[in-house]
């Protein structure tokens, strides 16, 4: 049986082209390690499932997790451009980005 493989000269390489920008990739590592807590991901899909945005104490309650450690989590979701969120007064509500692509929103689609 004949090998379908390149013949490799010892020392030389060929490289593979690199086929993502690397602001994409930068992009998609940040949106990765966000949904990649599985707090995270389980906020993402409340949010999801929610016609309302909801309060970190609506959070707080259903997690049994303190508020600042519901926060902290809210802001890397945040930071990766996964949740808005709406001040009214001392409350902050949350709700998915409306504005997500289409790409993103297959992702958590097969996540959540």
């Amino acid at each position: 049986m004949k090998s379908t493989l390149p013949e490799r000269v010892k020392g030389v390489c060929s490289p593979p082209s690199i086929p993502l920008p690397l602001t994409r990739v930068d992009a998609s590592v940040e949106l990765l390690k966000a949904l990649a807590d599985p707090t995270r991901l389980q906020m993402i899909g409340v949010l999801k499932r929610s016609a309302q945005p909801l309060c970190i104490c609506d959070f707080t309650a259903a997690f049994e997790l303190s508020q600042p450690t519901i926060s902290h989590h809210m802001g890397k979701l945040r930071d990766a451009g996964l949740v808005d969120v709406t001040k009214a007064g001392i409350w902050a509500y949350y709700r998915l980005n409306s504005h997500l692509d289409a790409k993103t929103r297959a992702l958590l689609e097969v996540l959540v």
